[in-house]
């Protein structure tokens, strides 16, 4: 059951209670979340919050994906969107 949804890029992505952004992202079959200052690709990787590999920007502030429960109505881009 879903209980809300949020805007990755422009895109509707729903979620379930509890779950993070990066958990809604790959159940919505995005990978690809962007690159970073230094050019490297991001995504969803260690799960943890210990590889940085998922930073993410909701409302202005830099994130981890893996650790951020997701929120209903939220605005959510890439680093370099």
């Amino acid at each position: 059951m879903r209980s809300g949804n949020f805007t990755w890029q422009g895109q509707t992505i729903p979620f379930r209670a509890g779950e993070t952004i990066a958990a809604a992202l790959a159940d919505a079959g995005i990978g690809d979340l962007g690159r970073d200052g230094a050019g490297a690709g991001l995504r969803y990787f260690c799960g943890i919050g210990a590889c940085q590999s998922c930073l993410v920007r909701i409302d202005g502030r830099t994130v981890e994906a893996c650790l951020t429960p997701a929120c209903d109505g939220a605005v959510i881009v890439a680093l370099d969107g």
